[in-house]
């Protein structure tokens, strides 16, 4: 009996995903090749050839997400994103996702405040016509009205049901607070009210303006070579605009040094504290990564053992580098009752301190280092999926293709001193503290 390709395409994926991890896991330094592919119309990708699955994998973003939004219609990029396997070109929506599903391909957009991105897994034996459809979406989109109609009726529903959601309330406070006016606070997915002003016109003119060349960043994994890569990209981008038409943005001033406490009926009250971050680009990025680890990245840092472990004042705290195109931050964050806020709050800055005054000690980096290390693989090369993302994400940062053999001996020239120094040049000023949660009784 013949096996549905719905069916087989849910299996091989599980497989693939495993086998990758598996592979990649596994191993030297050096054994992973990427590859530039440039086509014949100049269009350029990173490729990762590996014949071991039957799949193909791509990934690619345009520069521009929701910060491109028109004042008065935000989520007008997150909107977009839901329409691409709503039909394209001649293609109605029932027509493409059936033949979609008939070639056991899958694909996908999805938006960032800076990004649009896209992807499509499909069997290698397929990918001629896994390819032609990608392509009808990205030059193409039909926008059509009832499409339009049901997916936003669906993103304000999901809007409604997130005005209840205490991790979504806090954060969007948080955004409104320490981005103030500039568009990395305004709401991704937008407002009923602004979603109900965007019509079919606004869709085809950010979809021209956003999807461009010079803005487009591409990673290919799977059983296809360079040759057979090369036309494939024409076909899908060599027909898009040499240029995009993006609205600059500015860089966001974090709005550091002072305390806000939003009153809101929530059982729990959530905290933010934000430090200075760092650029991807700057000499100091692996020494703060390291102390972010130490400091509250994961189940053995100071703050997990400090705050829940040994105090159990809240289920999970953690920190994070956060690396947006316009504004860097670390933040620190946990929820926790409302009558020990303070007490977390006091044990989070007394961590913080002992990190800027002292540093971390040799075992600690040592221990971090070679997670850090270890973690890679599993973290960023563990599916086709997302080794396709790695490959984007280390064109985007503008590192090299040998980034991922040199990544180790870069993390263990880091010094303790220079951990020590960036420690203190990010966490001595005083940061954004944030408080959502009910008022004190």
């Amino acid at each position: 009996m013949n096996m549905p390709v719905s069916v087989f395409r849910r299996q091989m994926g599980s497989l693939a995903g495993a086998l990758f991890l598996t592979l990649f896991c596994a191993l030297p330094a050096g054994a992973v090749t990427i590859q530039e592919v440039v086509s014949p119309k100049g269009v350029r990708a990173w490729l990762v050839q590996d014949n071991f699955v039957p799949l193909v994998s791509i990934r690619f973003s345009f520069k521009g997400g929701s910060t491109q939004d028109p004042v008065g219609k935000e989520g007008l990029a997150n909107l977009m994103t839901g329409l691409f396997d709503e039909g394209a070109g001649d293609i109605p929506s029932d027509a493409y996702q059936e033949r979609l599903d008939n070639i056991g391909a899958e694909m996908s957009f999805s938006e960032t405040p800076d990004d649009i991105s896209g992807s499509m897994r499909m069997l290698n034996e397929n990918r001629n016509a896994a390819f032609d459809l990608l392509a009808l979406a990205v030059n193409k989109p039909r926008f059509d009205q009832a499409p339009i109609d049901r997916i936003r009726q669906q993103v304000i529903a999901n809007i409604k049901a997130s005005e209840r959601d205490p991790s979504t309330i806090a954060a969007q406070k948080f955004s409104e607070v320490l981005y103030g006016n500039h568009p990395y606070a305004r709401r991704e997915q937008g407002t009923e009210q602004s979603l109900m002003t965007i019509t079919r016109d606004d869709l085809l003119t950010f979809h021209r303006k956003n999807f461009a060349r010079d803005n487009l960043t591409i990673g290919v994994v799977g059983a296809i070579s360079p040759e057979e890569l090369a036309p494939l990209l024409d076909k899908v981008f060599a027909g898009l605009p040499e240029k995009a038409e993006l609205t600059p943005i500015p860089d966001a001033k974090l709005a550091l040094g002072a305390t806000t406490s939003i009153n809101y009926d929530l059982p729990q009250t959530t905290l933010a504290l934000v430090y200075p971050g760092i650029a991807r680009k700057d000499p100091d990025f692996f020494a703060a990564h390291l102390m972010n680890y130490i400091l509250g990245d994961g189940f053995s840092s100071r703050l997990y053992k400090e705050v829940r472990e040994k105090r159990g004042l809240a289920y999970s705290v953690d920190s994070s580098l956060i690396n947006r195109d316009h504004a860097q931050a670390l933040m620190i964050s946990t929820a926790t009752r409302p009558d020990r806020a303070q007490e977390a709050l006091k044990i989070i800055r007394d961590q913080v301190k002992r990190m800027a005054d002292d540093g971390p000690t040799a075992e600690e980096l040592a221990a971090a280092k070679s997670y850090v290390i270890g973690s890679y693989a599993i973290n960023n090369l563990d599916s086709s999926g997302s080794i396709a993302r790695t490959l984007v994400a280390l064109q985007q940062e503008g590192l090299s293709r040998d980034y991922i053999d040199k990544r180790a001996a870069l993390i263990n020239s880091v010094t303790l001193d220079q951990v020590k120094a960036v420690a203190k040049r990010l966490l001595d000023p005083a940061p954004a503290i944030l408080m959502v949660g009910p008022a004190p009784k």
